[in-house]
């Protein structure tokens, strides 16, 4: 984790921040879409419906990129890329990570909206729910508060500052 200290990174990751998935298409491009996700054990923790689009791309190919991006509390950003394994009902118990979910994102850490994440986690279970267990394969994790840029480009704009050597060779 470059950049981002283990405490700063974990308390990055228990922020309600939301995400942008990233799936593949059958022609390989790209397809993106705004996601609750859930840190826990190590692993990324996302759920959805069997009929999503991208429900559907991460089962056919678990490949996946999570991008997390905040201002607040700390300005910074961490991304995930990694495989997806897909755990649904009667298998894999989808709905206590679920529910940790919903108060992740509706409780908000405040017990006075625990009838809001009760109703909201109550609806989730009318729906046909999957799970997905997200390992990460790569990790970028970047706290803006202490980020200077790439080594490269420190170096460029060092070259351009007043007084720097002009024959001072280029990094590769």
């Amino acid at each position: 984790m470059p950049r981002m200290q283990p405490a700063v990174f974990e308390e990055f990751l228990q922020q309600p921040h939301i995400g942008v998935l990233a799936s593949l298409r059958h022609d390989g491009r790209p397809y993106t879409v705004p996601v609750w996700w859930l840190w826990k054990d190590g692993v990324i923790w996302v759920t959805g419906t069997h009929t999503r689009v991208w429900c559907q791309q991460i089962k056919r190919d678990p490949r996946v990129s999570l991008c997390i991006e905040a201002t607040e509390p700390v300005p910074g950003h961490v991304e995930f890329d990694g495989i997806a394994e897909v755990l649904t009902l009667p298998d894999f118990d989808i709905w206590p990570i679920s529910r940790e979910l919903a108060e992740k994102y509706v409780g908000r850490n405040d017990p006075r909206r625990s009838s809001e994440v009760e109703a909201f986690f109550a609806n989730m279970q009318t729906e046909p729910r999957l799970l997905f267990r997200i390992t990460p394969t790569v990790t970028r994790a970047i706290d803006m508060r202490v980020y200077r840029g790439k080594r490269a480009d420190r170096e460029y704009q060092d070259r351009q500052k007043p007084g720097a050597s002009a024959d001072r060779p280029s990094p590769r």
